[in-house]
């Protein structure tokens, strides 16, 4: 079975989302398989982080509905989505920034302690040290797969900016979801730090068995490692398929390219 061919992992059917008279995404419907990667493109401003808000539930739809592995989870909290297995970065950083790079990683497997994350750390029994141990371990694969041994112990908020959206990553990693959203995972970074995080998300598709929903600007990237591509405009899904097909599509590129039929732009004799 292909990945087409699958059920959808995150359907997303017309949502709309209104702050007072404006609107920001208009009837959006959008799937996403197992073991896809799907990015979302668009101009600045064109909806791309308030749709992933209300997938992640930051932001509640005014209207439509979100199912995540067929459950309807459009006005479920937050927290539970995490634990459903709905991880996320953010465009902006979100981390701990006087925590470590291990302490800030830790946090993401909070919601899969059994014994109390806070009540663990003060008193030490109950099997909460051999609990917190097996948590270790996890975390180390991750820190071993995005190669900031180095910085395991350091203080995330003194970090380069490159290192500190390798330990958000992580952090969501952390999470064990079975759908990553990754907000601008590239923002910022120079071309060698592009190239790294463009590895990282293959292999944590291929090799950890994440679906990835990723909204990023660099087309080159998106091109590269997508299975598919929705283009919002204005808060409207306008175009959605391969990066092929998305990117010979002539709405896409008056949209989103800003070409414009020569007719038009070429001036009159």
């Amino acid at each position: 079975m292909t990945l087409r061919e699958a059920a959808p992992i995150l359907q997303a059917d017309g949502i709309s989302l209104r702050f007072g008279g404006v609107r920001a995404l208009t009837d959006v419907s959008l799937s996403v398989v197992p073991g896809e990667i799907f990015s979302i493109i668009g101009p600045n401003g064109a909806g791309k982080t308030s749709f992933v808000n209300c997938v992640s539930g930051r932001y509640s739809p005014t209207s439509g509905k979100i199912l995540f592995e067929g459950q309807d989870i459009t006005r479920m909290r937050t927290n539970r989505r995490a634990a459903a297995g709905i991880g996320r970065t953010f465009q902006n950083l979100a981390l701990f920034g006087h925590m470590t790079v291990l302490e800030n990683i830790m946090v993401g497997r909070h919601h899969l302690l059994q014994k109390n994350f806070l009540a663990g750390m003060a008193w030490w029994g109950a099997g909460a040290e051999a609990e917190e141990l097996r948590h270790r371990e996890e975390v180390e694969k991750i820190i071993d797969f995005l190669e900031i041994q180095h910085v395991r112990k350091a203080i995330a908020g003194q970090l380069p900016y490159g290192l500190r959206k390798r330990v958000e990553l992580a952090r969501a990693m952390a999470l064990q979801p079975r759908l990553i959203l990754l907000d601008e995972p590239m923002a910022g970074m120079n071309l060698e730090e592009k190239e790294d995080m463009a590895r990282y998300i293959l292999d944590l598709n291929e090799e950890w068995g994440m679906t990835v929903l990723m909204i990023e600007h660099d087309m080159g990237v998106v091109m590269d490692i997508s299975h598919r591509v929705a283009v919002l405009d204005f808060g409207r899904c306008i175009a959605t398929g391969t990066p092929e097909v998305v990117l010979a599509n002539e709405h896409v590129k008056r949209a989103y390219l800003g070409e414009v039929d020569e007719a038009v732009a070429e001036p009159a004799a």
